[in-house]
């Protein structure tokens, strides 16, 4: 099987690559990938020219770009479009739940309250609208691929922002979330599957878990306010899977 995965220099597409038994192709845009292919997502002539050059089996769509409708919404439908007939695999964010009625599940309907999470719920219109067969995989805070711990890292030394104590998330380890992806791709499933961490925990819990998982010392993390609880609710999906979508408390231990 050969897959085509956008976003092939992010840190998710990366994983993908690294974790995958099959051919992956990478698209990429800013920063080159050996044996990628260039292609701006917001232009869906491009997209279509890498469908058409790679003639991949199935597609996992990651690029996205926070600060950017076009990419985010307009992207997903581009290469939703290109994908016709070809498995696709759409990743989707918990940013388009407001918080308001947490737990959320499958059958859980956006209200997004940022543009961001806009953004993202209207690119999962686009993809089922053009795909009812794709998968749509909503997923979490991404650990393992190096922004957060980053992030982190500059915190503890100092740097300005803070990480709320009242804003609460599922994350999940890269490493799960690709091989989770992959075997999403593989399944007959169809629709939305949720793909988050199996514990909840606010954006400073996390960030002292990763303090302590790197060595550095938890109490230097600057704490923030900004209520929000997005959990996702990820029960029907890891039936369906062999991965386990591992709690961080699983897979940040502290260091040796």
């Amino acid at each position: 099987m050969r897959i085509l995965v956008t976003g092939g220099s992010g840190e998710l597409g990366r994983e993908i690559r690294r974790v995958a038994r099959h051919e992956v192709v990478a698209c990429y845009n800013s920063v080159p990938v050996e044996g990628g292919v260039r292609v701006d997502v917001r232009r869906r002539d491009e997209v279509e020219a890498a469908v058409r050059e790679v003639r991949p089996d199935a597609i996992i769509h990651t690029a996205y770009l926070q600060s950017d409708w076009v990419t985010t919404a307009d992207g997903a439908a581009n290469v939703a479009i290109a994908a016709r007939g070809i498995r696709l695999v759409h990743v989707s964010s918990d940013a388009l739940f407001s918080g308001k009625d947490s737990p959320y599940d499958e059958e859980a309907v956006p209200d997004p309250i940022t543009p961001y999470g806009a953004a993202k719920a209207a690119a999962e219109t686009a993809v089922r609208a053009v795909d009812p067969s794709a998968v749509i995989a909503r997923t979490s805070l991404i650990v393992g691929g190096g922004r957060i711990e980053r992030l982190v890292r500059a915190l503890v030394e100092g740097g300005p922002g803070a990480l709320y104590t009242d804003n609460i998330r599922c994350p999940i380890h890269v490493t799960d979330l690709a091989n989770a992806l992959l075997e999403l791709l593989e399944s007959g499933h169809t629709g939305i599957a949720h793909v988050g961490g199996a514990d909840a925990v606010s954006r400073h819990e996390l960030g002292q878990l990763i303090a302590v998982h790197e060595g550095l010392a938890p109490t230097k993390l600057p704490a923030g306010s900004n209520p929000s609880d997005i959990r996702l609710d990820s029960t029907k999906t890891q039936h369906l899977l062999k991965t386990h979508l591992r709690g961080v408390r699983e897979f940040l231990t502290p260091s040796a």
